[in-house]
């Protein structure tokens, strides 16, 4: 157990010395607060300048964003403009250069046609447009729905079905009689896309310089809707 009693100077120690090392040691914390406070203060304003230029380089990368959506919308309706144009040309491609070249490659195998229209649209009782056909070709006993494309694409392909189905309804369904058949024709088949054109029981017509060219295989039949 420690001994108690009172606290005993060391030998020569004065009350003198005792109060200067007392306001020496409260200098040493004031100084010490000093300092941390000097440290907090440059680091705050670190911390403060970094964030005004994080913010202007935000404001800066932001004005640049906006700069492109805004060229970027100049372009689409460029883009959108020069469309209506391509779709023009495309549309007297077809009826200059696709119409004849497939009227007669089907009149080389017996089927001519009495009513040929191109860029027909499909429109149900509202008047809303439900499909719209490149080219149609029509006489009495057969339909023939064309889908023209600069290089068909498989989603082209699978479209096209549809696209016959929803004539074989807007005729009548069942009440027509005539049978409907489907072509996809373009200026570049790849390999792929001219086997599924031919495997959904397309007829396959390729551009052949200034005319059109059907691509079928020997023994052919095609589907009929």
């Amino acid at each position: 157990m420690a001994a108690t009693g009172k606290y005993k100077a060391p030998e020569g120690f004065t009350v003198e010395q005792f109060w200067e090392m007392f306001y020496a040691k409260i200098a040493e914390h004031e100084e010490r607060d000093k300092e941390y406070e000097r440290k907090r203060a440059e680091e705050k304003a670190e911390y403060e300048r970094k964030r005004e230029a994080e913010r202007a380089e935000f404001d800066r990368k932001w004005a640049k964003t906006m700069e492109n959506w805004e060229r970027a919308d100049r372009r689409i309706e460029e883009a959108h403009r020069q469309l209506g144009g391509i779709s023009n040309t495309f549309g007297e491609v077809i009826e200059h250069l696709v119409i004849p070249g497939i009227e007669e490659r089907f009149a080389e195998m017996g089927m001519r046609f009495n009513q040929v229209s191109a860029r027909r649209k499909l429109k149900d009782s509202a008047g809303k447009v439900v499909a719209e056909i490149d080219l149609l070709l029509e006489n009495d006993d057969i339909v023939v729905v064309v889908e023209t494309k600069g290089k068909p694409s498989i989603k082209d392909i699978e479209r096209h079905g549809g696209k016959l189905e929803k004539l074989r309804e807007w005729l009548g369904g069942e009440r027509e009689r005539r049978r409907i058949l489907g072509v996809v024709a373009g200026a570049v088949f790849g390999s792929g896309e001219r086997l599924a054109a031919l495997e959904a029981g397309f007829y396959v017509v390729v551009q052949s310089g200034d005319t059109m060219r059907m691509d079928i295989p020997d023994g052919f039949e095609p589907r009929v809707w």
